[in-house]
């Protein structure tokens, strides 16, 4: 593969076949192919065999940070506004006056009392069913956490497309084979759904609100159409990731509770910082211990130290959401409406990212690059979706969404119509 010998797509031989033709155990090589599965080069479909990747998850991440030359404003990188964070002097305090007076010592909760009793008032206003609560590294690690709870490598997972792109390399460097779900300003069409889950798909990720790239958000009738969906196949693993958490003033409308097996989780990244490495996770009694019992395993807990500061920022009301999402809604509205005044149309519902559909997004990306504006090609986060731009617009000043707007007319022209299919 690495001489370039196997074409992408290429079906490897059985490991029995090829442990007989080279010789060796065949542990030897079912320890190597499960090596090329974890790193994402090769995939594994079943009975069907195992086959190498159409792109490899290491070329993806390797890919994934836009080089930006100095003098050109980045808007690729996807982070929340530093100004619309709680400083890092509040965060300190926070932990400090909720800290204990014994340290934590091996055997005891991996989970902090007081984050727990907020995070499930919290939950269940909103409408997420009873459950444990678990607390992870933020929302990947909760993500992968729960995959690995209940598939198999080779089992396939329904994900969002266009959709993060964390969570397209994430799902093959499991093991896993990801099947694209197209998109709308609803969310995931639940045609796509049923059709992926018809096929056998035996989990589905979905983003309740400010889906990235597209700024998606999951309404009440999409809701129920997707619930819908879902109580048709039951044995449906369910992963929600609602990270738009306390940045965006859209209700939450889980799907949490349609199926056997479900988990829903809480990262405070966007609202309180990306350094916060913490999210909340709860879930059906059985995937939640399992969920436990793994981590056990591996960090343990996360610092309850860390736990307490999130608490305290969730009572003090250290971040107020409403001021937070209204001042990326303003963001994101002057910059579509903007667009549309040269008649490109641009998605963005809910969030801190606007998605432009282009028809060339290399060559958009490249002409935005030499007029000064670094943006996120749409290749990062799409299988089968149409091309398009990811625009971060949560530090962009009024004063440049005007300038934004002309340099993207100028690299693109029009854009087709809007599907994401």
């Amino acid at each position: 593969m690495g001489s370039g010998g196997l074409e992408p797509g290429e079906l490897l031989p059985p490991m029995r076949e090829l442990a007989v033709r080279l010789g060796v155990n065949p542990n030897t090589v079912a320890a190597a192919y499960r090596t090329l599965r974890e790193r994402g080069v090769i995939e594994t479909d079943g009975r069907r065999g195992s086959r190498v990747r159409a792109k490899p998850v290491t070329t993806a991440r390797e890919l994934s940070r836009l080089d930006v030359p100095p003098g050109v404003r980045n808007l690729s990188d996807g982070n929340p506004d530093p100004a619309l964070l709680p400083p890092l002097a509040d965060v300190l305090a926070a932990a400090a006056a909720r800290a204990d007076r014994a340290p934590v010592l091996y055997g005891e909760a991996a989970e902090e009392p007081e984050l727990v009793r907020l995070a499930r008032a919290d939950l269940a206003a909103d409408g997420v069913p009873d459950g444990p609560v678990v607390v992870t590294s933020g929302a990947l690690d909760a993500i992968e956490r729960v995959l690995t709870a209940h598939l198999r490598p080779g089992d396939a997972v329904a994900v969002e497309d266009p959709g993060w792109r964390s969570v397209l390399d994430l799902v093959p460097a499991l093991g896993f084979r990801a099947v694209p779900v197209g998109v709308d300003d609803d969310g995931p069409l639940p045609e796509d759904v049923r059709a992926a889950l018809e096929a056998g798909a035996r989990a589905l990720i979905v983003t309740d609100r400010a889906q990235n790239p597209t700024g998606a958000a999951v309404g009440a009738a999409r809701a129920r159409a997707l619930r819908a969906v879902l109580e048709e196949y039951p044995g449906t693993l369910l992963v929600e990731d609602d990270h738009g958490y306390r940045i965006v003033d859209l209700p939450l409308h889980p799907l949490a509770g349609a199926t056997a097996h479900w988990a829903l989780a809480r990262s405070v990244a966007k609202a309180y910082g990306p350094d916060l490495r913490l999210a909340v996770l709860t879930g059906d009694s059985v995937t939640m211990d399992r969920v436990r019992g793994r981590q056990r395993l591996g960090p343990g807990w996360v610092s309850r130290l860390l736990q307490q500061a999130v608490a305290g920022l969730w009572a003090d009301g250290a971040v107020d959401a409403r001021t937070v999402s209204a001042g990326y809604g303003r963001r994101r509205e002057a910059l579509i409406d903007a667009l549309a005044r040269h008649g490109i149309e641009a998605q963005g519902r809910s969030g801190m990212n606007v998605w432009v559909p282009v028809p060339d997004e290399t060559g958009a990306v490249a002409r935005l690059l030499h007029a000064g504006w670094a943006v996120a090609p749409g290749a990062r986060f799409r299988t089968n979706a149409p091309p398009g731009l990811r625009i971060t617009v949560s530090t962009l000043g009024p004063e440049e969404i005007p300038a934004v707007a002309d340099a993207v007319a100028a690299a693109v022209g029009p854009a087709p119509a809007r599907r994401y299919v």
